[in-house]
């Protein structure tokens, strides 16, 4: 009885092409590279850039000759180290400060920066550093304090002008996050702060006290001639009632029996004024008008 044996499949074929298949996948996933969001595709060939991708997505490039890198492609902070610095009026002062950075050609920032963002940073700090100091150094404590509205980042950002433009970086904006005197000093500043304040509320005190005197003693100068004419106006309509008075007496006793009449009504009315309390003993010359009343 015929038999036909199957043949086995060789072991090393069979090896052969399972390391061809892994190799034609590795050689497949090599010719793509993906650029994921925020991130620049950089792709070398001999070292030299020969292209830039900025949008997401899946690329083609020639395996083994062509290499991939990435950069960021999003706003970075850089948060400067804590640095003394003297201002125009020699006070030592303590600057905190951060810089707001992005890429904006990566072609130029491999070739002055090696592509390196710790390189950037580095070149970041000394030119931040050197405009903080040049302008905090032209301008008085006070001038810094009242420029934190936003004059003093403003000339800062004057200062370094686009001097980034060369390293392919665009320098966003350069904020401080504080500018204060060193603890040694702020006791003494304040002490000094508050012995300045409290002379001048004292010369504001002074002051008003003594123009409120000045304001009393005119007021009292005023009422002194308000009365003085008031006391005048009274004396003058007294005298011109007094002589209003005389006339209409003139006029009614112009006679001898009205004349009569009145002194024996004035001498009645002084009786009555007379005999007032517990005493009604009336000692009376004999020529006195109140004696005639009883002859």
């Amino acid at each position: 009885m015929n038999t036909e044996m199957k043949k086995p499949a060789h072991p090393i074929r069979t090896a052969i092409v399972i390391v061809v298949v892994v190799l034609l996948l590795i050689l497949f996933e090599s010719c793509f590279y993906v650029v994921h969001q925020n991130e620049y595709g950089i792709v070398r060939q001999f070292g030299a850039v020969v292209d830039v991708k900025s949008e997401p997505g899946l690329y083609f490039k020639i395996p083994i000759v062509q290499q991939t890198s990435t950069l960021p492609n999003t706003v970075l902070l850089y948060d400067l180290p804590v640095s003394d610095m003297i201002s125009a009026d020699k006070t030592t002062l303590i600057a905190d400060c951060f810089a707001i950075w992005r890429i904006e050609d990566p072609r130029l920032f491999i070739e002055t920066l090696s592509g390196s963002v710790t390189n950037a940073e580095s070149r970041i700090n000394a030119n931040v550093y050197n405009a903080l100091k040049t302008v905090i150094s032209s301008m008085t404590q006070a001038e810094i304090i009242s420029g934190r509205d936003g004059r003093l980042v403003g000339a800062i950002m004057a200062n370094i002008g686009s001097s980034f433009e060369r390293y392919g970086i665009d320098l966003i904006a350069v904020e401080t996050k504080k500018i204060d005197l060193p603890d040694d000093n702020k006791t003494a500043v304040f002490n000094r702060m508050i012995s300045e304040r409290n002379n001048i509320a004292a010369g504001y005190l002074a002051e008003g006290e003594s123009e409120a005197k000045s304001i009393r003693n005119t007021a009292d100068r005023q009422v002194q001639i308000l009365l003085a004419e008031a006391e005048a106006q009274a004396a003058t309509v007294r005298a011109e009632g007094d002589a209003e008075y005389m006339r209409i007496l003139s006029e009614v006793y112009d006679s001898p029996e009205e004349a009569e009449f009145y002194t024996f009504m004035i001498a009645l009315d002084a009786l009555r004024e007379s005999m007032t309390g517990q005493e009604k003993t009336l000692i009376l010359d004999a020529d006195s008008p109140i004696a005639q009343l009883f002859y």
